[in-house]
């Protein structure tokens, strides 16, 4: 009687279960480099090509002319503003159909020279000068929203490090920050390689996708620290293994909360802006599109990965790994020739430890086990015995 070789389930299967074993902490220094290649390419496009600031940041006359009527184009307007003595920063279409208006952004102006582009952009699309609306920003105001958000950066950086110190351990605060900041340079320097303009929903956001990224990576760390917690008392396992382990069981997690938040904001930024043409969500739209990807790889590619490489410097986890290994190659491990002073029958594998990063040196350093029944009796009444 044949019996049924048991159906192995698939990719999705595994992922849903949170059985896989993709190896992402054995293959990190790929992914390092990796992104380290794309962060100098945007680099070098932050520092040659830069930023373009809208009139919130840099100052300036914005004009919104009404084109749901006319026939000129957002080009021919903008070449009339230039021919009439204005240095055009930007200009979008906003809206469709007969509420489309064209918003065209010029640096600063004195009220002569406003009143004279003004004039020029009516006569061009075709409409009276009341119709235009004329807004104007000065550079002040722009240096003081971009230090305020700078501020605001800064503290939410300061508080996410500590609590995740207090709620984990250093090393986890250290790999989160750095993920950050590694978000925050790709998601900016792929806005500056599209050559959108940096506005205040531009910083919005920049600080709603930290939010997205940080959550992230939390749930990873949480499982990190569930897997490793009690790591020391066995030898089935490295960190490196108890951190893949964790990683590959909160995978399924971490697409569907990206899948959630990237499919709306697809739609906002494919459909919205590329199809209707509604022009002042884009800013919004394309950060959130890339923050969120961004932070999604990052915690399951830079941040854990991190927090194996800071660990395994370690004494503590060097000599760990030393004897799973020892263990997997069936070889004893070696004792060392003197007891210390506080020494007891245990290593440190009988040690639960959640938060590992300060470890006693005494759990360095295993103690000689005694050979015979007197030299146990001898061990026993000397811990009877005070030192003086």
């Amino acid at each position: 009687m044949s019996t049924k070789q048991e159906k192995r389930p698939n990719v999705f299967s595994q992922l849903y279960r949170g059985e896989t074993d993709f190896q992402f902490v054995a293959h990190r220094k790929k992914f390092y480099i990796a992104s380290a290649v794309v962060l100098a390419a945007l680099a070098v496009v932050m520092i040659f090509k830069g930023f373009v600031l809208g009139i919130d940041f840099a100052g300036g006359v914005q004009y919104n002319v009404p084109a749901g009527q006319t026939d000129a184009s957002l080009e021919q307007v903008e070449g009339a503003a230039a021919d009439a003595g204005a240095d055009v920063a930007s200009g979008q279409v906003v809206g469709s159909g007969d509420d489309r208006s064209y918003i065209i952004r010029i640096g600063e102006l004195s009220t002569d020279e406003a009143a004279q582009i003004r004039e020029a952009i009516a006569a061009e699309a075709g409409v009276g000068t009341d119709s235009i609306s004329v807004s104007e920003v000065s550079a002040t105001w722009g240096e003081s929203v971009s230090r305020q958000a700078l501020i605001a950066l800064a503290v939410f950086l300061v508080l996410v490090a500590i609590f995740i110190w207090i709620r984990f351990e250093r090393r986890m605060a250290v790999a989160a920050i750095g993920a950050l900041v590694h978000d925050l340079v790709l998601t900016a320097g792929i806005y500056a390689l599209v050559g959108f303009e940096i506005t205040p929903s531009t910083i919005v956001g920049m600080l709603t996708i930290l939010g997205y990224s940080l959550y992230d990576t939390v749930v990873v760390f949480d499982k990190v620290q569930e897997n490793t917690a009690q790591l020391l008392q066995t030898r089935s396992k490295t960190f490196a293994e108890g951190v893949n382990d964790a990683i590959n069981q909160t995978l399924m997690r971490s697409i569907n909360t990206s899948l959630i938040g990237v499919l709306p904001v697809a739609a906002l930024l494919f459909v919205g802006v590329g199809l209707l043409g509604v022009g002042t969500l884009k800013d919004l739209a394309l950060v959130l599109f890339v923050g969120m990807i961004v932070g999604a790889y990052s915690s399951i590619f830079l941040a854990a990965p991190w927090v194996v490489d800071m660990a395994e410097r370690g004494a503590v986890y060097k000599r760990h790994n030393q004897k799973v290994a020892n263990k997997r190659a069936g070889v004893e491990d070696e004792k060392p020739a003197r007891k210390p002073a506080k020494a007891a029958d245990n290593d440190e594998d009988d040690f639960v430890l959640a938060k590992s990063e300060d470890l006693p040196a005494e759990l360095l350093e295993e103690p000689e086990k005694a050979s015979s029944g007197s030299g146990a009796g001898r061990s026993g009444g000397s811990k009877k015995r005070k030192r003086r």
